[in-house]
């Protein structure tokens, strides 16, 4: 059975640092779109996710994905979906990296953000490793969570703000706060996919 680190309980492991702002690219233009999709097009591996605004009221359906992540190991591209970025996806490459299957897109709770993607936006995300179903639990039939994740694989307690988690995600001006918490989503997914493979947790793809 996996445990946590030696270093102790989740609380008294020290803090996950994160990703820089410098190093988190908001691709919010056609130009900048196509020149992030020719550098991730060159990956084999990439952190991935992607954010939606939250519902709130009884019966209301997302509009979601409202923006989606990509990770490198020294980088993070956040593309806003808004109606101009949908009209762009296939001709400046993000809908050929996300169907590529020869590019492996990595996360942790995947299936809502696939399903968004394929009702909003038609996409059919190809080459998938969810984290939360592929690495092994200590509980058997759950789920292993991004924060158990990074604690086990990378010895350090992730936090994550309730208050950036439900914020607007479909805003036009995304704070540095949310840059930096939708960003580590991705990033830390894929900094765990490499710990966990080098330690023999999954198959090598």
């Amino acid at each position: 059975m996996d445990t946590l680190p030696a270093a102790g309980p989740l609380a008294e492991l020290p803090p996950y640092q994160g990703i820089a702002i410098a190093d988190v690219v908001l691709v919010d233009a056609p130009a900048a779109a196509a020149d992030a999709c020719r550098l991730l097009l060159a990956e084999t591996v990439l952190g991935f996710d992607t954010e939606a605004k939250p519902t709130f009221a009884k019966g209301e359906v997302s509009t979601g994905p409202h923006l989606i992540q990509l990770a490198t190991a020294d980088r993070v591209y956040l593309f806003p979906v808004r109606a101009q970025m949908e009209l762009h996806l296939h001709h400046h490459g993000l809908q050929e990296i996300l169907e590529s299957r020869q590019i492996l897109k990595v996360g942790f709770g995947l299936a809502s953000d696939l399903a968004q993607l394929r009702a909003r936006l038609g996409i059919e995300v190809q080459h998938v490793l969810d984290l939360s179903r592929a690495l092994p639990s200590d509980r058997p039939r759950q789920t292993l969570g991004a924060k158990t994740a990074v604690a086990r694989y990378l010895g350090r307690r992730m936090q994550k703000s309730k208050r950036t988690t439900t914020s607007n995600w479909a805003h036009p001006r995304l704070t540095e706060r949310q840059m930096l918490y939708a960003a580590d989503d991705a990033h830390v997914a894929l900094k765990v996919y490499r710990a966990a493979l080098a330690e023999g947790h999954l198959p090598q793809t």
